[in-house]
């Protein structure tokens, strides 16, 4: 009877070794990064810093590499304003003077130029208060 209740007790062992090591195996190996997310960690992130005031943006023409994350930093030299890119889906209110920044990151995923405008109205010249992101 000994006998027999040991084999049950080296089977179990054998049975919980081969479990831990599957679980081991299957779980404890570090995750690779996708092709895809490993790309995206290494795009190129270019920074400007556009400054809005009555009646325009500073710089209004910016150009960036297709396929680069532009990130821009927001500030204004009088009044609250805002910040759309329509095509992109981005609209932020810029906080007026002395009241800090806002960044926003635009992705230049393909060639074109894209359309800034000032979502608030600040005044006569609002219409006016407009630039362009070049993607190349």
């Amino acid at each position: 009877m000994k006998s027999h209740f040991t084999k049950h007790i080296k089977d179990l062992d054998l049975f919980l070794i081969l479990f831990f090591l599957l679980v081991f195996v299957t779980y404890g190996r570090e995750e690779q990064a996708a092709p895809d997310a490993k790309n995206e960690i290494e795009r190129k992130v270019q920074k400007v810093n556009v400054v809005a005031e009555r009646f325009n943006f500073t710089p209004s023409r910016i150009k960036v590499k297709e396929g680069g994350l532009l990130e821009i930093t927001l500030t204004s030299d009088d009044t609250f304003h805002g910040f759309r890119i329509p095509s992109a889906n981005i609209n932020q209110i810029i906080p007026a003077r002395g009241r800090g920044s806002v960044k926003i990151v635009f992705d230049a995923k393909e060639k074109g130029s894209y359309a800034f405008e000032c979502s608030r109205p600040c005044g006569a010249g609002h219409t006016m208060m407009r630039g362009v992101i070049i993607v190349e």
